[in-house]
């Protein structure tokens, strides 16, 4: 177990925290340690039928590309994670949806970041009216569960997120056809 010391650096931004911290390790020597304070996130994998899902384009800063990828955004402060279910699918695929099912939770970035991702599959969508976010999203494709599959091996899909809802949602919905 590694204790903290003090914090030498900080960012606070909008969406998280970072800390640089000077920690002893269980050695008794001294490290830092980047930490980020995240709040928690979702990601639903909607599907329109059993063999389709509906994924969104949108342009990514950080890796200076647009990317393919499954509905997903922050839970906001004092919202449920259901009330950011339906808000971040409305903001980026006009939708909503009837049936929601957990699918996993994870750490995306276990080694500096506390925040975990909780994704989720939607069925039975249906269109709202109102607009996309269009500031965020550029697209949304209906794309075939076996064109994703082929675009993950391919490397076309390289979000992490992505890759881990379609593959659970694949392995959720062989369970329930084969159980």
């Amino acid at each position: 177990m590694e204790k903290k010391l003090h914090t030498i650096g900080l960012l606070n931004t909008f969406h998280f925290t970072a800390y640089l911290d000077e920690v002893v390790l269980r050695t008794g020597r001294t490290s830092r340690r980047l930490k980020i304070d995240h709040p928690e996130a979702i990601a639903i994998v909607p599907f329109i039928d059993p063999d389709h899902i509906l994924m969104v384009r949108q342009w990514r800063y950080a890796v200076g590309q647009e990317t393919l990828e499954i509905p997903a955004g922050k839970v906001d402060r004092g919202e449920s994670i259901e009330e950011a279910i339906q808000r971040e699918l409305m903001e980026e695929t006009g939708h909503k949806a009837k049936v929601v099912e957990p699918l996993i939770t994870y750490f995306p970035a276990i080694a500096y970041s506390n925040e975990a991702i909780h994704i989720f599959s939607a069925t039975e969508l249906v269109a709202q009216e109102g607009g996309i976010d269009e500031d965020e999203i550029s697209s949304v494709e209906i794309v075939s569960m076996e064109d994703a599959l082929k675009m993950i091996r391919n490397g076309t899909i390289r979000d992490g997120k992505t890759i881990l809802g379609i593959m659970c949602a694949r392995n959720a919905f062989n369970e329930q056809k084969n159980g």
